[in-house]
């Protein structure tokens, strides 16, 4: 089975749900409790294929982690703990975050590491992460000077920096606040803004973390080389992940869907406010807070009518996953819609600004891509008779379930290849899509 083939639209639906686990917090809860004493137990971790490429590499890596009862159990031996043999290979699969994060965990490491991934991740930006943690001290060996496959030449000899970042990126944000934990002294981050979930899960351990907000920056201080205990940890649900259901749900007809437990950090729900600028209807309720980050229930109902947006740009960093899905709610909207400065899509898994706009294209709607910056001339009455045929996109999840979401909700045919893709970040998404009314057929 390599493709799976859409021919109706998704009947009404009225569902409670929840979705996978975070794959942010996933990821970072097993970074993070790497580097502590003791047993760390994480409750509801992902299950995605990234969580897997990042508990084989930590393994390679001489840490223990094992799973009892659905909980997960790591020793972790401290700063600077890691227990490996001479030139270890990791794997990152397809994970950027696991890839940038664990770069910053070790650059004091005594052996060179060789760092790999899978053909998308090999394309993406390393240099970015390599510069500012070159200045701890570090020696990094990179293809093209800018590609995996790459080197880490530690050094046990690491200074605090003072980086001064050029475009907003948590991963790269993140890895240097890894990299500082291991760091005597103390090092500041002038951090455009971005997700900030490394800042919180730091705060929630009380580990020695300033944050001061400024309007167009974040000032990071960090004091390194502070021991800190093992923790239990629970993870909610992936807003991210969340977004494909919402927009199901909104543009189907007379349809509720309900989803428990999902992680509302301020900083990861821009495309709530996107979307409810559009006119959709996202409720937030129940919120509380869980290991220092926001947790609640969405609830949303379809609606009719969508209007078009000129998107701020203030909302980009807050929504840069989610776009893809957004682009397909305002193909449904009145007007034309507007998105700028959104350069750093094409530096995900795929060119995703691209592929988002030709995607649109093969749905029947005109766009305009210039200057990274696409225009959506949206049709309410859009109606697909045509065969459309989704292929040759990296095997970028958001893309496979963009385009399934989009099958459900405009008709005609839809035959979208590499369909395992969204195992590395949503596996339930197939799961969740049949208990709603889909029955896919594969072939």
């Amino acid at each position: 089975m390599t493709k799976i083939v859409i021919k109706k639209k998704i009947k009404s639906f009225n569902k409670i749900i929840c979705v996978d686990s975070d794959k942010s917090l996933s990821i970072r809860s097993l970074l993070i409790g790497s580097q502590s004493y003791g047993l760390c137990k994480i409750k509801n971790l992902s299950k995605s294929g990234d969580i897997l490429s990042t508990i084989s590499g930590l393994r390679k890596l001489g840490v223990k982690i094992f799973f009892k009862n659905k909980i997960c159990y790591l020793y972790g031996s401290g700063l600077s703990g890691f227990n490996y043999k001479k030139n270890i290979l990791i794997n990152a699969g397809n994970s950027g975050t696991f890839a940038r994060l664990l770069l910053g965990l070790i650059i004091k490491t005594p052996h060179k590491i060789k760092l790999i991934g899978d053909d998308s991740l090999s394309k993406r930006d390393f240099k970015r992460i390599a510069d500012p943690l070159k200045e701890f001290g570090a020696k990094f060996e990179l293809r093209n000077k800018n590609n995996l496959p790459l080197k880490v030449i530690g050094s046990e000899y690491l200074k605090p920096i003072n980086y001064f970042e050029k475009r907003g990126s948590a991963q790269c944000k993140s890895s240097v606040i890894l990299a500082a934990l291991n760091t005597p002294g103390k090092t500041t981050i002038y951090a455009k803004k971005s997700r900030n979930h490394t800042e919180l899960f730091l705060k929630y351990l009380k580990l020695p973390i300033k944050v001061i907000k400024k309007k167009k920056y974040d000032k990071i201080e960090i004091s390194g080389e502070h021991q800190f205990r093992s923790f239990d940890y629970e993870i909610p649900g992936d807003v991210s992940s969340s977004a494909f259901l919402i927009v199901l749900t909104l543009l189907s007809k007379n349809s509720k869907l309900k989803i428990k437990n999902v992680n509302v950090n301020p900083s990861r729900i821009g495309f709530i406010k996107i979307i409810n600028k559009m006119g959709g209807k996202v409720r937030i309720e129940n919120k509380r807070k869980v290991c220092g980050e926001y947790v609640a229930d969405l609830h949303i109902k379809s609606q009719k009518k969508f209007k078009s947006i000129n998107c701020p740009v203030k909302f980009n960093s807050n929504a840069i996953d989610e776009f893809l899905i957004i682009f397909l709610l305002a193909s449904k909207a009145k007007g034309v819609s507007k998105f700028s400065n959104l350069g750093e899509l094409n530096k995900k898994e795929s060119p995703r600004l691209k592929l988002g706009s030709n995607i649109l294209n093969m749905m029947g709607i005109k766009t305009i891509l210039k200057n990274n910056t696409l225009k959506i001339y949206g049709n309410p009455k859009l109606k697909i008779k045509k065969e459309i045929k989704i292929k040759n996109y990296y095997k970028d999840h958001r893309i496979f379930m963009t385009s399934v979401i989009g099958g459900l909700v405009t008709g005609g045919k839809w035959t979208i290849h590499d369909v395992n893709s969204y195992r590395s970040s949503f596996p339930s998404f197939m799961n969740i899509l049949r208990k709603i009314g889909f029955n896919p057929t594969y072939r």
